[in-house]
């Protein structure tokens, strides 16, 4: 038995979301189709807003409703360190953590041979401009995923970087607080030694 057109196509697209497969878009339509019609109107307004009044800052790269973004405009964060994030999630998963207080970078992306990503599919560019221009950047903070690609990712940004006289250092990775030495794999031991600090 086939869905219904309007379910179907429904159904496709929540398919289109990362991480839902069939069944999980099958559940996601018939539960939006019970809903009250007031909740999905107020859904389907917030999709169309979230849609229409986002962009990109022209300065970073985060989403905002602003440009510059609130972050760029705030002089009273510190103009010399520039953190370079993966996605605009990753601003505000440091920002959650209230102990950074300078500028950020968002990449939008990372480099991936294997998927075609080069440096000029992500905002590189934009962030070789402002250092450029920007005479007051000391430290460049590196905050790619511990993945190959964000590893690659950062040597790239490190070898662009460095020669223009800029500090570049990168997020410290290793064990999580809390976790067992025995369960950690070799890569997570051998960044947690290569990161260690004195105390």
């Amino acid at each position: 038995m086939q869905y219904p057109e309007p379910i179907a196509q429904l159904i496709d697209s929540y398919m289109k979301l990362p991480g839902i497969g069939a069944k999980t878009a099958a559940r996601l339509a018939f539960y939006t189709v019970s809903m009250d019609s007031d909740d999905v109107t107020n859904f389907a307004k917030s999709l169309l807003a979230a849609k229409r009044d986002l962009h990109f800052c022209s300065i970073c790269g985060n989403l905002t409703e602003e440009d510059p973004c609130s972050i760029c405009r705030d002089k009273q964060r510190d103009q010399s360190t520039i953190l370079v994030v993966e996605e605009s999630k990753d601003v505000i998963s440091m920002e959650k953590m209230k102990e950074y207080h300078g500028l950020y970078h968002v990449l939008h992306g990372v480099l991936s041979p294997i998927e075609g990503t080069g440096p000029e599919d992500i905002n590189i560019s934009s962030l070789l401009t402002r250092l450029q221009t920007n005479d007051e950047v000391k430290e460049v903070i590196v905050a790619t995923n511990a993945s190959t690609e964000g590893e690659a990712t950062a040597m790239y940004l490190s070898r662009l970087i460095k020669p223009a006289g800029i500090k570049v250092t990168r997020l410290a990775h290793g064990l999580a607080v809390g976790a067992d030495i025995d369960y950690a794999d070799e890569m997570t031991l051998y960044k947690a030694v290569e990161g260690r600090t004195e105390i």
